[in-house]
């Protein structure tokens, strides 16, 4: 058999050029159809499952050699019709529509707000340019590169761990459907309630559709029960490194009238010899006061706040304060990001494991808990948006 030659380079060690690609472009897009179809019937009983095979086994990985190897132009169409298989995909799993903004944000990282459902057509240049770049071959295509670079690269862990997070129930890093669903449309920007409609458990309220209200109604037990889930995962994850400590410490001291503990968690020997008093708060971007600066000023703020209420306190104790603010969406503040650190740290220590993997675990641990509070305090309250 003879040498299929190619005019424009051999790309990857492929001995097919960029033209036979496309000839079966549709076959690939037929073959992988046939797992999207699979996907939507595992949606139907799971679709944080179905979600995570999606985003990992079922959408960009499937086309990513195609899009290195083969000349945007030449495949831009098929791409594209490929990028709304996906996202047909997505609604028939998730049972979530989404408006063309809403996908738009879905196709980015989850680091920047999206669900890391790549979008094929917008990334092919960034891919081909890679791929060639490699090789050493020169081109002139840079149809939106610069975007594709930026949106191809960049995931750190954080507040959008609970959309990597293995579901294992019997670790509570599971999401029922209902759960799962709702969580989607309030990460996403959709509605989560009916305008204008009242909050079940303050009715003088009124919901929005972003959920703000919800997120921070103190009617109903969902705020304590959030902050209460969030101390619980971080007390046991302080066990992982062998820790010991105590909850809800300091609830005797009086300060000038005040008898509000000033520990959530209080862990021993942490700072130059002092107990570390650990003080979770969770805070809204929406809230009017830092609704300009976003969730890296809402965090913030709440630690100032934390430690106005709380360093007299802790000093009368000898004491450290260290308040852990995380926003809704799951940001969190810069001294609750060196704590986690720390603990992260003395976990790989005790277990073994890479940092990198106890990392990902703590965030991961905390984030589920956080959004499944989240998702529970917005269900309450949107019955009749269903």
């Amino acid at each position: 058999m003879g040498t299929l030659s190619s005019e424009t380079g051999v790309q990857q060690g492929d001995p097919l050029g960029p033209l036979f690609f496309c000839l079966v472009l549709q076959k690939l897009r037929a073959k992988a159809n046939g797992l999207l179809s699979r996907l939507q019937q595992v949606g139907s009983q799971d679709p944080q499952v179905a979600y995570l095979l999606l985003r990992f086994c079922g959408s960009f990985c499937k086309m990513v050699h195609l899009a290195r190897s083969t000349p945007p132009s030449l495949v831009a169409e098929g791409l594209g019709i490929f990028d709304r298989d996906i996202r047909r995909c997505f609604t028939e799993c998730t049972s979530v529509d989404v408006s063309d903004v809403a996908w738009m944000q879905a196709q980015l990282s989850p680091s920047r707000g999206g669900l890391g459902l790549r979008s094929l057509r917008l990334h092919s240049s960034a891919c081909f340019i890679a791929s060639m770049g490699h090789f050493g071959i020169a081109f002139g295509e840079n149809h939106h590169l610069e975007q594709s670079l930026i949106e191809f690269n960049g995931a750190v862990e954080g507040m959008e761990a609970w959309l990597s997070v293995m579901p294992t129930p019997h670790k509570y890093l599971h999401l029922d459907p209902p759960e799962f669903q709702m969580a989607l449309k309030w990460w996403l920007g959709l509605d989560t309630s009916q305008n204008g409609s009242s909050c079940s458990f303050c009715p003088s309220h009124a919901l929005d559709p972003l959920g703000h209200h919800a997120l921070t109604c103190k009617s109903g037990g969902d705020s304590i029960f959030r902050h209460n889930s969030l101390r619980d995962t971080f007390w046991e994850s302080c066990k992982l490194a062998c820790i010991a400590g105590q909850i809800e410490a300091g609830s005797g001291l009086d300060v000038e009238g005040s008898r509000t503990r000033p520990a959530d968690t209080l862990l021993p020997n942490w700072e130059f010899g002092k107990p570390a008093a650990l003080d979770f708060t969770i805070t809204s971007a929406l809230n009017p006061s830092t609704l300009n600066e976003a969730s890296v000023m809402a965090a913030s703020a709440a630690e100032i706040r934390k430690h106005v209420a709380n360093d007299e306190k802790c000093s009368r104790l000898d004491w450290v304060c260290i308040p852990l603010s995380v926003e809704t969406y799951g940001y969190w503040g810069e001294e609750a990001g060196r704590c986690l650190d720390r603990l992260a740290t003395r976990i790989a220590t005790r277990t073994g494991c890479p940092k990198s993997s106890a990392v990902s675990g703590l965030y991961g641990r905390l984030s589920i808990g956080l959004v499944r509070a989240n998702a529970r305090a917005l269900l309450a309250r949107s019955s009749s948006l269903s």
